[in-house]
């Protein structure tokens, strides 16, 4: 018994880990995506230097977690992320409403599925 007690305690750790961090992930892509909302409701109504504004807020927000994101997900998904507001941050630069919108709305899915990616579930387990 006593000897079953360390591997056991390490898996209830992971576990705990895994949990925290699916729920993290799921917190931080949905602030992000309610801020790349905001900027693509700002652009509709023509307020291209709000929706800069705004986009360039939630870019910061995602630079700010890079390193972690890049230590606990795919490095792909969060790479084609990065792209994706890239070219949200262009599209805002000319003004045109239609492609940005399309990137927007492509970007906020990326982060749906990054979300969707570490959630602990049957699933993502095999």
């Amino acid at each position: 018994m006593r000897g079953t007690l360390p591997p056991l305690a390490l898996l209830a750790g992971l576990l705990a880990f895994a949990l925290w961090n699916g729920a993290r992930i799921t917190d931080c892509t949905a602030r992000w995506r309610a801020q790349l909302q905001r900027a693509d409701t700002l652009a509709q109504s023509e307020d291209w230097a709000g929706a800069a504004a705004a986009l360039a807020q939630s870019h910061t927000d995602w630079t700010g977690s890079q390193t972690y994101l890049h230590i606990v997900s795919q490095h792909s998904a969060v790479d084609e992320a990065e792209a994706m507001y890239r070219r949200c941050q262009a599209f805002a630069a000319v003004r045109e409403l239609s492609e940005f919108r399309a990137e927007v709305a492509g970007l906020r899915e990326q982060l749906r599925l990054l979300a969707e990616m570490e959630q602990f579930s049957v699933r993502n387990i095999f």
